[in-house]
């Protein structure tokens, strides 16, 4: 909003005197002023929220905001605003206008000089209204029906009775077979098991059905399908995310957990406290560490975490936006309640504070990302293990504090220089930012003195005069000028190509540390001798951050005749490189592209004899005692890493966790909690209240501060939250998981946003069946989902047709009464799969590490996933979709076309879109011309007869033989183009790719 500035002539403020309003002037404010403001205003105009510079909070705010004009009340801004014009008013924003009562209070106030009582706030609304179907509490409904009736029917029969609507009839057998066995295992049902049913269906329907019905939920394939589910909604991926989407190859094992629970049909209660607390309420069990791994699926800030750290305030935000990441998950998964939206403020719509919010951040105020062990050491092995790592993070935060003291001290020792260095580049600024070529980079090192080399191998022998060193510039960790310019090196240059004879030094800097040269250009003189070959060797390597590495922008040979640079057309090779162009790549050290901090000479010479000066200053701390300490510590370091590379390294999962090696700023808590602060705004340099943890009151009688005291083990805190959800009195986790199930089951869900059964979401279309199976779920002892899906898939309302009546649809297009069944698509995996299946070369082995459908460029920097590269005859790729290694930044073509889940948000339900590249996707990707021609050799081996063949193929492709016309045509089409088109044909017609 821009405020209206108000001339010098009209007072910018107004005078409450408490003796000048009248009590009734008074009253009129507190009874129905202040509620209009707090109820219409206050969400966007309060102290934490100052949309357009104006609160309402208090006198003094509203008196300072130039609002109101004390002078002509009836010419004030504020009355403006709320003034609707054409049913539209500027306040309150993207809302409804206050009605003419509320705008007849708001005049009248203003009108009388805008009286407010001394000392009167109006605070935030808090929701603490609890009447809403998902906070009630769930109440076993009387069976009133046939116990020979499937409770499923009776709800929906008389919802269809009272909407005036009548169901369709039930589908044919061999849909029937299709549909549930791509909806329990995402795989075509044989044609074994199809001749099968079809011979049992005929004898006896419903046994056959309900036989069906336990075979598929028994099966391996059970799990793979619905982990699928659960996986789209815990945003899982096996890369970070982010800039640096670099690969997480320890995710899987959670995965498997997934996968392993739903085939074990594993108590939901323990399903959920596993992926919140189990590693402290399953102890000593490898389910209680693997289902660590929910909180950790989701993306990760890598540069945030391990390159910043939490000394900045970068750092620190990563860290809290990496809680609130968890938080979300686990309260819009299990309770389908968007907790976040009270970050800044108070949910606007559902009872939760921002205190409750924050309590939550307490709860995970110690957790990190991170591979922990959770399987292949004895105890003793896992006892030295943490022990070391204990002591690695105790030492690495040591140093850490350290370091930042003594930055601290040289920063207060060269203020002057520093603010000489900053009038520099203000008075001759540089012409552009650096080129995008930075220069060449080595591998990163743990160890300064691992030496590395560089070599340019000029194309034909010369004599040169001079050789140039022009030192790197990058603003990484703050260093800049001179990045990676060793400390200690050597040159030498060679008359041979090989570098293995005639070797000269040209210049020994090994002795003694070198002065970090910034831009200057060191220059080398020759010998006057011819040389093919020149190499750089770094044998003490520059500091990045916590490792080493070396660095150059550039490599100058030039020639002693003419004078020019002739090392544009070398060849240049190194011991190791950082390939990542176009910043960092070998070749760029004879492009002649680099970075000259300053255009103007003189000023370049000043800039280069100030950091000589720094540079001194700096050397004097360095061989400080601190510096000695910080030296100490190191070796330290270094000793633990050694021991701690002797122990084996165990089966790691990427979970949440307290204990870890770290690496960089990226240093474990070892269970000693953050403080956490309600943070004003959202804001974290507006800290307010230490918080302890809890959660919101959604229910009555729910725990909302967990702990009395202002210490607390996380663990404890975990586990209190793990049984606040599962809690028997929860309304909300036991709705949640039926109504997924019955998304996933159905095609469409009871309550549509099944992410938040808030007031922003919708309510449920059948909230008595909803609550009827949330009650069954919540109230069997074993708290089954197998036992639910069971009950749902036997219904008659799963068998429908998906016959679309016109007289029904005109009712209910949308079919929110399931008056039929849902026709879907296959999803990407199912349709992936069933190629591979189809064409017989599906392996059906279940878990273990996922497969890489891509070959994966520098991995160690930015990765890049290349898909294109990927070979299809490469077995380890012919697993089910579901143990693909999932990629976020770039996702799976195909995949992605035909609407995979975005790994990087929570996803309770796949869209289905109908787009021109899907349809070309099915006919031309390089998976689907690979299935064809194999499923073409499959026909070839089956039968020598064309019709044979072709009733073959239709019997796998769309479980049933083919129809005359379809006959003709594909025989055509045989006869033409051969087994592998008809293939082709058959992947697109939509009786495959559809479901009835």
């Amino acid at each position: 909003m821009i405020i209206r500035q108000i001339g010098r002539g009209i007072i910018l403020a107004f005078v409450i005197a408490c003796g000048g309003s009248t009590g009734l002037a008074e009253d009129l404010f507190v009874d129905q002023v202040a509620p209009i403001l707090q109820r219409r205003c206050l969400d966007c105009h309060n102290d934490g929220l100052r949309e357009g510079e104006l609160s309402f909070s208090n006198s003094d705010d509203l008196r300072q905001s130039g609002y109101i004009d004390v002078d002509t009340p009836s010419d004030s801004y504020l009355l403006e605003l709320i003034t609707p014009i054409a049913g539209h008013a500027e306040m309150p924003k993207d809302a409804e206008p206050l009605d003419r009562d509320e705008l007849k209070i708001i005049r009248r106030w203003i009108t009388q000089n805008a009286p407010w009582p001394e000392g009167h706030r109006i605070e935030p609304r808090i929701i603490d209204d609890r009447d809403w179907w998902s906070l009630k509490p769930l109440l076993a409904s009387e069976r009133t029906v046939d116990p020979s009736v499937n409770p499923v029917d009776a709800f929906i029969t008389r919802s269809l009775g009272a909407q005036g609507l009548q169901a369709v009839e039930q589908a044919a057998p061999s849909v029937l077979l299709r549909r549930i066995t791509y909806d329990l295992t995402g795989l075509p049902p044989s044609t074994k098991a199809m001749e099968e049913f079809l011979k049992n269906w005929e004898r006896d329907p419903e046994a056959t059905w309900s036989a069906t019905v336990d075979r598929l939920l028994q099966s391996d394939h059970f799990g793979e399908k619905w982990a699928q589910h659960w996986l789209d909604l815990v945003r899982y991926a096996e890369t970070h995310g982010f800039d640096k989407d670099k690969p997480r190859p320890n995710a899987w094992p959670y995965r498997d957990f997934v996968i392993n629970s739903f085939n074990d049909d594993k108590p939901y209660d323990q399903f959920v406290k596993e992926q919140v607390a189990g590693d402290v309420l399953y102890a000593g069990t490898e389910d209680g560490i693997l289902g660590l791994g929910f909180l950790a699926a989701g993306p990760w800030d890598f540069i945030g975490h391990w390159e910043v750290g939490e000394e900045k305030l970068d750092g620190r935000i990563a860290k809290h936006l990496d809680r609130d990441e968890m938080i979300a998950a686990v309260f819009n998964v299990f309770q389908s309640t968007t907790i976040q939206c009270a970050q800044c403020h108070h949910h606007k719509f559902d009872p939760i504070a921002m205190q409750d919010y924050y309590r939550l951040h307490a709860v995970f105020a110690a957790v990190d990302r991170a591979d922990r062990v959770y399987a292949g050491l004895s105890a003793e092995e896992k006892s030295e293990k943490d022990r070391l790592e204990a002591k690695l993070n105790t030492l690495r935060k040591t140093q850490n504090t350290l370091q930042t003291k003594l930055d601290q001290q040289i920063a207060s020792a060269t203020t002057d220089i520093d603010h000489r260095i900053e009038e520099v580049f203000i008075q001759s600024p540089p012409q552009t930012e650096p080129p995008p070529q930075y220069g060449f980079h080595s591998q990163i090192s743990p160890d300064a003195r691992n030496e590395k080399w560089l070599q340019v191998t000029l194309a034909n022998p010369a004599m040169l005069s001079e050789v140039r060193l022009i030192p790197a510039f990058d603003r990484y960790n703050d260093i800049g000028a001179g990045f990676g310019f060793p400390v200690r090196y050597r040159v030498e240059v060679s008359s041979d190509a090989d570098f293995s004879e005639d070797i000269r030094l040209w210049q020994d800097a090994t002795e003694r540390d070198q002065t970090n040269p910034g831009t200057r250009t060191i220059v080398i003189s020759g010998d006057s001798r011819i040389v093919r070959s020149i190499r750089i060797t770094a044998t003490q390597l520059r500091e990045r951050r916590n490792d080493y590495h070396f660095a150059l922008a550039e490599v100058e040979a030039i020639e002693a005749s003419m004078g020019e640079n002739i090392a544009s057309t070398a060849t240049v090779s190194a011991k190791d490189s950082i390939e990542a162009p176009v910043r960092w790549a070998k070749q760029n050290v004879i492009d002649g592209v680099f970075y000259k901090e300053l255009n103007d000479e003189f000023a370049l010479e000043e800039l280069h004899r100030l950091r000589e000066q720094r540079n001194e200053i700096t050397k004097q701390f360095r061989s400080s005692k601190m510096q000695q300490s910080i030296n100490r510590v190191k070796e330290q370091i270094q000793e633990h890493e050694i021991q701690l590379k002797k122990i084996p390294v165990g089966q790691k999962v990427y979970a949440a966790t307290t204990s870890f090696p770290g690496g960089g700023k990226f240093v474990a808590t070892e269970g000693k909690p953050r403080p956490i602060h309600l943070l004003l705004r959202g804001d974290l340099r507006s800290p307010d209240a230490l918080m302890t943890p809890g959660a919101p009151r959604l229910w009555q009688g729910a725990e909302t501060v967990f702990f009395e005291k202002d210490s607390w083990n996380e663990g404890d805190a975990r586990a209190r939250l793990a049984f606040y959800l599962t809690s028997e009195q929860n309304p909300l986790l036991w709705r949640s998981i039926v109504n997924r199930l019955w998304g996933w089951t159905f095609g469409s869900p009871l309550v549509s946003t099944a992410n938040d059964f808030g007031r922003s979401g919708t309510t449920p279309t059948h909230p008595e069946l909803l609550d009827f199976l949330a009650v069954q779920i919540r109230d069997d002892p074993k708290h089954s989902i197998k036992s639910i899906l069971r009950l749902l898939l036997t219904s008659d309302a799963y068998q429908r047709s998906s016959r679309i009546d016109p007289a029904m649809s005109k009712r209910d297009a949308e079919n929110a009464y399931c008056w039929r069944a849902n026709r879907r698509r296959l999803t990407a995996e199912e349709y992936r799969d069933s190629l591979y299946s189809i064409a017989g070369i599906l392996d059906h082995s279940l878990g273990g590490p996922s497969f890489q459908d891509f070959r994966i460029e520098k991995p160690e920097h930015s990765p890049h996933y290349q898909y294109h590269l990927h070979d299809f005859n490469d077995k380890a790729s012919h697993r089910r979709s579901v143990y693909r290694f999932v990629v976020r930044s770039q996702p799976q073509p195909m995949m992605t076309t035909l609407d995979c889940a975005d790994p990087s948000i929570s996803i309770p339900m796949r869209d289905e879109s109908t787009t021109a590249l899907q349809a070309l996707t099915y006919w031309n990707d390089r998976l689907v011309e690979y299935a064809a021609d194999q499923f073409a050799k499959r026909m070839d081996a089956h039968h020598e007869d064309a019709d044979q063949q072709i009733r073959f193929a239709c019997r796998l492709v769309l479980g049933r033989g083919p129809t005359k016309q379809e006959t003709r045509i594909l025989k055509q089409l045989q006869t033409i183009h051969g087994n592998a088109n008809v293939a082709r044909v058959l992947f697109n017609m939509n009786a495959f790719v559809y479901l009835d």
